[in-house]
């Protein structure tokens, strides 16, 4: 039977789709650790490719990929939330589906795959996983909370705690603060490399901190700024927010104006128009750049 293989690099997804035959249907799930809803279309997934005999050359190729660690295949993708099902064959996408549904999920694949499975009877989904929070489990925070004894364990509400306090100060440790994977000159997504590379046109100024040599920041920043994906751009103490979901547009208007501005915060623009348009725009960061003009007399 077949099983839903885990892609761990780009290197291996492109090694992987290159071996298959081109009359092979490639079932991607993209998912992320964080979304609850992954868990569960994990086992639908896992328990539709087991209806699939293991053939040579394959039939099917069910597929699992982390969205968050391989942007680049999710960008190519077009990816726009998890969980993300992709199906496609000899290279061309023949269907997409966003979210946790998981009979039309099973219709979509039949549909293109045939089903007939390796039982002779079409795949049984399984019944919806409860998702029940750990009442205990590792702390996070790195230090106690202001008046905890010390030596004395944390509560989970400490924790938070003191770990959202070490974030309201990493986000303020520049003026301009970068949270991305990797570092300037070694990014480590391609929506990172993008941000720093806008950044570094411009000679603004900044500070970067490598969210995958922390996972408490990594993961404690998601909850504290109320936005799941990296990289994240904060000015002055506030989220702008990220370059594959925010546009650029808001944030060109941000840095004009110096001042939060209420009636764009739901300001949502996405394109490669708007991004040019920025990009093109001499005034673009001026501000926080580092040779930005002297102020006339």
């Amino acid at each position: 039977m077949s099983t839903l293989i885990e892609i761990s690099s780009e290197a291996e997804f492109d090694s992987h789709i290159k071996s298959l035959p081109s009359t092979t249907l490639s079932i991607l799930y993209f998912h992320a650790p964080w979304a609850a809803p992954c868990a569960q279309m994990r086992t639908v997934l896992a328990a539709l490719a087991s209806q699939y005999p293991a053939t040579q050359p394959p039939t099917t190729s069910f597929i699992s990929i982390n969205a968050e660690e391989l942007p680049d295949i999710s960008e190519t993708y077009e990816v726009t939330a998890v969980p993300f099902v992709v199906l496609t064959r000899d290279g061309k996408i023949l269907e997409s589906i966003s979210g946790s549904d998981a009979v039309r999920v099973r219709e979509a694949i039949e549909r293109h795959a045939g089903s007939k499975a390796s039982t002779g009877a079409p795949a049984t989904i399984p019944p919806p996983l409860a998702a029940v929070p750990r009442e205990t489990g590792p702390t996070t925070a790195t230090q106690p909370p202001a008046g905890a004894a010390n030596g004395d364990a944390l509560t989970p509400e400490q924790s938070k705690e003191a770990l959202f306090a070490r974030l309201r100060e990493l986000v303020k440790a520049a003026p301009v603060m970068l949270f991305m994977k990797g570092t300037p000159s070694a990014p480590q997504c391609g929506f990172s490399r993008q941000l720093v590379a806008i950044l570094r046109e411009r000679s603004v100024k900044y500070g970067f901190f490598n969210i995958l040599a922390d996972e408490d920041v990594r993961q404690g920043l998601k909850e504290f700024a109320d936005w799941p994906t990296f990289p994240q751009l904060w000015v002055g103490g506030e989220l702008v927010g990220g370059l594959d979901i925010v546009s650029l547009y808001f944030l060109f208007f941000f840095f004009l104006c110096l001042v939060s501005l209420p009636w764009l915060n739901g300001l949502v623009l996405i394109g490669e128009q708007v991004k040019d348009e920025i990009e093109n725009d001499p005034d673009f960061l001026r501000e926080h750049s580092v040779n930005k003009a002297p102020v006339a007399a």
